[in-house]
């Protein structure tokens, strides 16, 4: 070998060390030394050399996880020593039985330490090392065989190729669980969906889909991960006397252990492990189904000895169960604060996750369609932690006959207002706006706030007190109902005394000069926020001319597309909502007439960002002066923004424009703008 191929061969070694070290600092002990980026580097230098020196190419080289072709098949392994299963505890007696027999069985007088795991929800596997190198990956199996799944082993990060350091045994059988992380699953169902193509039910399905897969470059594509639990068969070699400081050593030869492994004491020892886990179950990353529990002693685990399939010095002690299979015995649909209606199952009551379930989210209708929900059908249920339990997955061999499919309702379950679903969009809503029960709360106090009708002192505590309780024995309804208030009826209220009743009459009586885009705004129409309302009262001028246009008109309005144009006729299309909006011009409320754009205003079609403190006005001021010149205020800076307006203290926003090279102002700048 020339001096150029021994330099080439000594880089690619180093590399190859480095990233193993880096793998490992960032895999094993969650404590990355360099930038995504740097290793990024590395390991595309690494695979520049061996790809222009193949010869330099070795079978734990960090670039060789993923191999060419599919394999034809899965061959069967014979486990050095049987993969068994465990015994399972249900409740805190069943644990307090299970320390008294290890203790009964010893004849132990002192409490006995255990070495406490997580019970991960993946798919056990077995990794077999000789020499150091990973030469094997087996599925459980039914403990005794399994099938061969190297292919799809080799592709995970957190399975190291080669072990670090030395004192390995000469074969080393290293037992873990191959799970799959709740993000990674979101992610990878999101791309399923995506593709039309089948998803899974839950992160273990996931891993085990994955490990069955021919071709590696699937399973390459997919994130799992790995968790050691132990070791299985050893020869030539010495290990530690204790379970836990087994962990510890394979953790310093580079296999990923589990950072919530501790030693307790006794079966109190047990339990708050148990409850501390339980705690944190929700807030894991991983999906864990319970805690282990093993006698810490090797010594004494082998006294103690296995009894059919199971060792007698380790019990699985299982959390409540979180997915269970039920009767869909109907589906209802509730209309939220929004207006959106979303889809309820009512279940045959069962327990899942701790509780007695008797309803579950169904979502959308898009997600009903999906998974081909029908009433009457056997259905899996899902609870994690206080999140809303959810129907997964439909049983569809213990469906019976052919029912009919959900069908979305035409009118609003709770105000009798057309249910509207623009094409293309996920929710359905209800268009009565202004006199949904459902939606009154919320459409009160967004009517009343300071960037609508501006209602100085009707906040939220005010308008939950008139929608539960009503005054004088009268509801209110919608927003004309404020109108009628009177300071007599309003000090009846509670905390409302008779100043603060006086106050808020008079601030009641001030809104009702107002602009057409605060009016349009505080109507709540979905989509329509303010930029959109300043934009559509521009255009038409006056009300009575925006709520006489058609769909293809206000779809010709600037920045109003199809789902906004059809939101805004829906809503002006529903008569409850034209007898509010009469009832508020009966009442005095007002506006001037706005001046038609056909003509363009100084800043048309300009978009601005605001930055920084202005000195001669807020930036609430900036932004109404802008648009009402007929410009845009936007919240981020993109190539499409024409100015950012910076004042005093600027944030990032101001290097981001210097960044894209996009015009600056000073404050004076934009006041000759306008």
């Amino acid at each position: 070998m020339n001096a150029v191929g021994k330099k080439d061969a000594a880089r690619a070694a180093e590399l190859r060390e480095l990233i193993r070290h880096h793998n490992y600092r960032y895999y094993v002990l969650d404590d990355p030394e360099i930038p995504d980026v740097e290793y990024d580097r590395m390991f595309r230098e690494l695979e520049a050399l061996e790809e222009a020196h193949p010869d330099l190419r070795t079978e734990d080289s960090p670039t060789q996880r993923v191999g060419g072709a599919p394999v034809e098949g899965f061959k069967e392994v014979r486990h050095l020593r049987p993969m068994l299963s465990l015994d399972n505890a249900f409740t805190a007696d069943e644990l307090v039985a299970f320390d008294r027999r290890v203790r009964d069985r010893l004849k132990a007088e002192e409490a006995i330490e255990y070495a406490a795991e997580t019970k991960l929800d993946g798919m056990a596997i077995s990794l077999l090392y000789e020499g150091g190198q990973l030469v094997r990956g087996a599925t459980r199996g039914d403990g005794q065989t399994g099938e061969e799944v190297t292919h799809n082993v080799r592709t995970v990060e957190s399975i190291p190729l080669k072990l670090r350091g030395r004192g390995h045994p000469a074969r080393l059988e290293i037992r873990g669980e191959i799970y799959m992380p709740k993000a990674g699953f979101a992610q990878l169902n999101s791309r399923l969906a995506e593709r039309g193509a089948k998803t899974f039910v839950n992160p273990r399905n996931a891993a085990a889909g994955t490990l069955r897969q021919l071709d590696p470059k699937v399973a390459a594509s997919r994130p799992l991960e790995f968790f050691a639990y132990g070791v299985g068969f050893f020869e030539d070699g010495v290990l530690p006397t204790r379970h836990s400081e087994i962990l510890a050593m394979l953790r310093d030869w580079g296999v990923r252990v589990s950072p919530l492994t501790q030693v307790v004491t006794g079966a109190e020892g047990c339990q708050a492990y148990y409850d501390e886990m339980l705690g944190q179950r929700d807030d894991l990353p991983y999906e864990i189904d319970g805690v282990v529990f093993k006698v810490d002693n090797v010594e004494l685990q082998q006294d103690l000895g296995f009894v059919s399939r199971a060792p007698r010095w380790a019990v699985a002690f299982k959390f409540p169960a979180q997915e269970v299979t039920t009767v869909l015995n109907g589906i209802d649909f509730q209309v939220g604060r929004t207006g959106a209606l979303t889809p309820v199952a009512r279940l045959e009551p069962v327990f899942v996750g701790g509780v007695t379930v008797s309803n579950a989210t169904l979502h959308n209708m898009d997600e009903i369609e999906r998974k081909d929900v029908r009433v009457g059908d056997t259905v899996i249920v899902r609870r994690a932690g206080d999140v809303i339990p959810e129907v997964v997955k439909v049983v569809q061999e213990r469906r019976h006959g052919n029912p009919e499919p959900v069908r979305l309702p035409k009118k609003c379950p709770a105000c009798g207002s057309d249910v509207v679903r623009p094409e293309g969009q996920v929710v359905a809503r209800c268009s009565g706006g202004l006199v949904c029960p459902a939606q009154r709360k919320e459409k009160l106090r967004h009517f009343a706030s300071r960037r609508a009708m501006d209602i100085e002192g009707l906040g939220a505590k005010i308008v939950e007190q008139l929608v539960e309780q009503g005054i004088d024995g009268r509801e209110i309804h919608d927003p004309a109902d404020i109108y009628a208030l009177t300071a007599d009826q309003l000090a009846q209220l509670e905390r409302m005394g008779e100043k603060s009743a006086n106050n808020l009459v008079a601030a009641i009586e001030r809104s009702k000069n107002t602009t057409l885009p605060r009016f349009l705004y505080a109507l709540g129409i979905p989509e329509v926020g303010e930029v959109t309302a300043a934009v559509l009262a521009r255009h038409f001028g006056d009300l009575d001319a925006l709520m006489a246009a058609e769909v293809n008109q206000l779809e010709a309005v600037p920045d109003v597309g199809p789902v906004v144009a059809q939101h805004v006729y829906e809503f002006f299309h529903q008569d409850e909502n034209l007898k509010v909006i009469a009832a508020l011009r009966e009442h005095g409320v007002s506006w001037p007439t706005e001046v038609p754009t056909g003509g363009a205003k100084p800043l048309s079609n300009m978009t601005f960002v605001l930055t920084g403190t202005l000195e001669s006005m807020t930036r609430d001021e900036a932004k109404k002066r802008i648009e009402a010149a007929g410009g845009k205020v936007t919240g981020s800076v993109s190539k499409n923004t024409n100015y950012v307006v910076a004042g005093a203290d600027p944030g990032s926003k101001l290097k981001k424009a210097e960044e894209l090279g996009v015009a600056v102002l000073d404050e004076s700048g934009l006041l000759s703008q306008l």
